[in-house]
């Protein structure tokens, strides 16, 4: 039977019809339907001849045509005669394989790939410390002049052997007789890596003092975050996963902040450099002329109303011993802020070793931090400590071309279309050291007098005990919001009841703080409760700390959030007030942590809607809240 030649159509139902990818068990039924649809509605000469017309689907027929149906075809013309088709499986092309040849080549190139080298953070690996013995808190001390990183000192055979073990390397290395155990121990002796290891470093260290389930005390373990660098074809062998919290693959294995600019890149000629007047020498004001001045594009003037951290210590002195307070120069206001006679403490929520934090450490380990701090799971610089790095940021500081002018309160505010260009600031007493006296104290200028300080921008960076600083912008007509703060007291227990508590009858007397009367103390106390198993202990342990929170403290009308704050193991109560007549405290440590005493602030929310505003809101308005504080405080001083 003789048809009209097939459309456009038809020809591209007949390729699909081919180039579908079936089984191959399909197959068959797909090479019957082509069969089909060529001896029923067209000749093979007819479908030839349309198919040269289609010059875009010629390929793929001939392509159906040599795999399919062979050259010699027979069709009769007779309309007695059925249609037959006859094929020749010798001139059949083989068909290629497409999924072979993709798979060898992805091999191919996952092959070159396997010897890349990636770094993974493992999570919690516990070390008990009797593994790592007396050193378990000699090593967070021990300084080696930056000859060994903190991240080398931490990692000791014991954590080595526990990163191994997590990792399930031990058993592999066994299975596969790679490693004797004589081999093994000798190589973690001398902190030798297994091959599958290209190096290891210590990311953060802390005590995981927590009750086990079933344990009636409990088992203090030091918990290590590692970060290990392992090339592709171990990652396959040994099967990591994923797991967030447990084991991650790192994008940037260094994780350092990105400072765009920074280190000394001198990119405008001083003259040029627009001047940012920053209030406030603590940490906020003392990053913030740090960065603008290492950018190399401004020029930051720092106005500290307190005294330099050298001549600080008389005035704190004059408070604890003769009861003298100067209102400019206390626990609260001078160089590094109230933070400078308050332990310290590196506190944060936004990520322990994410770039900016890691920045701010690193920064802090430049100007003389201990090196020890960039590892530690709550890092302490202590009060000594800081005098130190204080005096360095100022030299550094003034070296970048910033300045930093002490005994200068801010008292007024220059304020043009909106925008505060100026500071007047009143000069008050102040003495700092030069070395053109020799390292004696100076006046820093004449007192009494005032000073303008004009420039592109002003930061306040004031804290929040400058009261004052608020109110004269209050008065300057700047808007100001009421934010909710805490309020509250300080309480005092003998650290080695904490010890106790937090780690147990068998350990608390492990707690080991270098000092000797505070040891002798804490092993007395723990002597009635000693037995057998306590005195194998070979390991020691820090001042045990402690922090409390709940959002259920009902006051008879409202239930309000309830938290410890600034605890201080081993430390002391220092007042921090700033004018006669009141009262406030606070808790600080040095950096050995060796006190008798530990104490924590316990404090709790108030609103700036809370109902106990209510009466300072209808006289003073946004500033409530401070107005209450003083009240609180002066209240505190009359009580004695």
């Amino acid at each position: 039977i003789i048809s009209p030649p097939l459309s456009n159509r038809e020809i591209t139902s007949f390729y699909l019809i081919h180039n579908m990818r079936y089984p191959k068990f399909i197959r068959v039924l797909r090479i019957t339907a082509a069969i089909f649809l060529v001896g029923t509605r067209t000749s093979v000469q007819s479908f030839q001849s349309s198919l040269a017309r289609t010059n875009r689907l010629q390929s793929p027929f001939s392509t159906f045509e040599t795999s399919s149906i062979s050259s010699k075809r027979h069709v009769s013309s007779s309309s007695d005669a059925k249609p037959t088709i006859t094929t020749n499986k010798s001139s059949r092309r083989p068909r290629k394989n497409n999924k072979r040849k993709r798979a060898a080549a992805t091999e191919q190139k996952q092959s070159k790939n396997l010897d890349e080298v990636e770094t993974w953070r493992v999570y919690g690996i516990d070390v008990d410390p009797d593994a790592l013995g007396t050193e378990s808190t000699a090593d967070t001390r021990k300084e080696q002049n930056g000859a060994v990183p903190p991240e080398r000192q931490y990692l000791t055979p014991p954590v080595v052997s526990a990163l191994l073990s997590r990792l399930r390397i031990k058993d592999l290395l066994a299975e596969e007789g790679a490693e004797s155990e004589e081999d093994a121990s000798s190589s973690q002796s001398e902190l030798k890596l297994p091959p599958e290891l290209k190096d290891a470093r210590v990311v953060r260290r802390s005590i995981d003092a927590r009750k086990r389930r079933g344990k009636s005390s409990a088992e203090p373990k030091y918990a290590y975050v590692v970060d290990v660098d392992i090339t592709k074809g171990n990652v396959r062998k040994l099967r990591f996963i994923g797991q967030p919290g447990r084991m991650e693959r790192l994008e940037n294995k260094e994780n350092r902040a990105e400072r765009a600019g920074l280190e000394g890149n001198k990119m405008l000629p001083s003259e040029k450099k627009p001047k940012i007047i920053i209030v406030g020498a603590g940490p906020a004001g003392l990053f913030c002329a740090l960065s603008l001045a290492s950018s190399g594009l401004f020029t930051p003037i720092v106005l500290e109303r307190g005294q330099p951290v050298e001549a600080r210590g008389k005035s704190i002195g004059a408070l604890i011993h003769r009861r003298s307070i100067d209102p400019e120069s206390n626990f609260s206001f001078g160089e590094g802020g109230a933070g400078t006679w308050s332990d310290g403490k590196l506190t944060t929520r936004i990520g322990r070793n994410s770039g900016p934090v890691r920045f701010v450490l690193e920064t802090l380990v430049k100007y003389g931090a201990p090196q020890r701090i960039l590892v530690e799971g709550a890092p302490h610089l202590g009060t000594d400590n800081l005098v130190r790095l204080l005096r360095n940021m100022r030299e550094d500081l003034r070296k970048m071309g910033g300045e930093v002018h002490f005994g200068n309160r801010a008292s007024k505010f220059h304020i043009e279309n909106g925008i505060i260009k100026g500071v007047d600031a009143e000069c008050t007493e102040a003495h700092e050291r030069h070395q053109s006296t020799g390292g004696k104290f100076a006046p820093v200028h004449e007192p009494g007098t005032t000073a303008t300080f004009m420039g592109d921008a002003v930061v306040l960076a004031t804290g929040h005990s400058a009261r004052d600083v608020y109110e004269k912008l209050h008065e300057e007509g700047v808007e100001l919001e009421a934010k909710g703060f805490a309020v509250g007291f300080r309480i005092e227990h003998p650290q080695k009841i904490i010890n106790e508590i937090q780690y147990g009858k068998d350990w608390g007397g492990r707690v080991l703080t270098r000092r000797p009367s505070t040891d002798v103390v804490n092993a007395q106390h723990f002597s009635k409760y000693a037995t057998d198993a306590t005195q194998q202990h070979e390991g020691t342990l820090p001042v045990a700390s402690y922090r409390l929170a709940t959002n259920q403290a009902f006051d008879g009308e409202i239930n309000r959030g309830a938290y410890s704050f600034c605890m201080c193991p081993g430390g002391q109560i220092v007042p921090s007030s700033t004018e006669d007549g009141e009262l406030c405290i606070n808790g600080m440590s040095f950096s050995n942590r060796d006190s008798l005493w530990a104490n924590s602030a316990l404090v709790v929310t108030v609103n700036p809607d809370d109902p106990i505003l209510h009466e300072y809101r209808q006289t003073h308005g946004t500033l409530a809240g401070l107005h209450f504080q003083k009240h609180m405080e002066r209240k505190a001083c009359e009580f004695g």
